[in-house]
């Protein structure tokens, strides 16, 4: 007899790996299109709120200690004096995220998926009550679709790699706004560790020439870039670059065609295939959790009768989703353009509006628990 399935997930990332586990909990049969396997050394390191935390341990595929690194500290400073600190302690949490490493947590994916029968691996797509998209930003599917991907490209790269500190980085995540730029340098191996995850979004006509300096040279421009809070900075990795952009698709749900006319089966986004927004704040991945925890429990409380592929399930999960985004879209958006803008005027009022925040109590103490995922 023929496999039947009630879901395919295509994209076997972490967000896809995480809503065929949750599925798999509710005793649904999915199928987990395989991805192809990254090139190269994988330099990314996620910051993951305790929301994606407490979802991940739910499934028992958290990182150990030697791979997701708490923050217990966090620090912005502005390009004109301006600055906001964090702390966990003051928030009364264990930490306020945690850097975890992508390769790390991947495997811990793979294996609890390798020990789940209700998922299977499968090279190709295949027929099924509900397709999941998961495939990221540069989505196939989504374009085979003939969904419209919104995009705002930012003139800014996102340029990635390790660095192996002179000083501890006393778990304390670091980020600089310059003029066009925004450096962060993320705590890794845990407390003590000297090593960091760089994420650097630089304009895009100075990456060609940043990844063409050599090694020293390019230490010497993240010295600079982060006033030697660090001390001398050492490479340890290879370094990856792409694109930033904002973007959201004009759809996340619909029914799957044949020949033109709809049928049973339907098809819903998650993760970057449905959105982006900037790095900056790190909540990209935390994003993609949410979206999967949502569909799952969606999915989990719908009637007996109903099947996975009911639209109305499906634009409720859209409705939700949309509307926990927007926030967040605005915020990351309206800070890259406010940073990225040389006026003297607009230079002294960001500072100003930094060191305002630092001081605003309430506010400070609501922004710190949405990001942490805990409101």
């Amino acid at each position: 007899m023929p496999q039947t399935f009630d879901v395919c997930i295509r994209g076997a990332g972490v967000v896809g790996h995480t809503l065929a586990l949750l599925l798999a909990r509710e005793r649904l049969r999915v199928a987990l299109v395989s991805s192809a396997p990254p090139c190269g050394p994988d330099v990314r390191a996620y910051a993951l709120n305790t929301a994606s935390r407490q979802l991940l341990e739910s499934l028992r595929t958290w990182p150990d200690a030697v791979h997701a690194s708490p923050v217990l500290r966090m620090q912005v400073q502005g390009d004109q004096g301006g600055e906001v600190l964090f702390d966990a302690a003051s928030q009364g949490a264990e930490a306020l995220t945690w850097i975890v490493d992508v390769p790390a947590l991947e495997t811990r994916l793979a294996e609890a998926v390798r020990y789940q029968p209700q998922v299977e691996r499968v090279s190709a797509p295949v027929p099924a009550a509900l397709t999941v998209i998961c495939e990221g930003r540069a989505s196939q599917t989504r374009t085979e679709l003939g969904v419209d991907f919104e995009v705002t490209p930012y003139a800014q790269h996102a340029i990635a790699t390790r660095l192996v500190c002179e000083l501890p980085h006393g778990q304390t995540a670091r980020q600089w706004f310059h003029q066009g730029s925004i450096l962060a340098l993320l705590p890794l191996d845990g407390e003590g560790g000297h090593k960091v995850a760089v994420v650097w979004s630089v304009p895009a006509e100075q990456v060609a020439e940043l990844l063409a300096l050599d090694d020293d040279s390019f230490t010497q421009a993240l010295e600079a870039a982060s006033y030697g809070e660090l001390g001398a900075l050492q490479l340890c990795a290879a370094r990856a670059a792409w694109p930033l952009q904002q973007a959201q698709a004009s759809r996340w749900c619909g029914p799957v065609l044949h020949h033109g006319q709809p049928s049973t089966e339907s098809w819903v986004l998650a993760g970057d295939a449905a959105h982006n927004v900037h790095p900056l704040a790190g909540q990209g991945l935390n994003l993609g959790l949410g979206d999967v925890q949502a569909l799952a429990q969606i999915l989990s409380q719908r009637e007996e009768w109903r099947s996975v592929a009911d639209l109305r399930l499906l634009r409720r999960y859209e409705r939700e989703r949309k509307a926990a985004i927007l926030p967040v879209g605005l915020l990351m958006d309206g800070l890259q353009q406010l940073f990225s803008r040389p006026e003297p005027p607009l230079q002294a009022l960001r500072n100003w509006g930094m060191n305002s925040f630092e001081r605003s109590g309430l506010l400070k103490d609501w922004m710190a628990r949405r990001a942490m995922g805990t409101r």
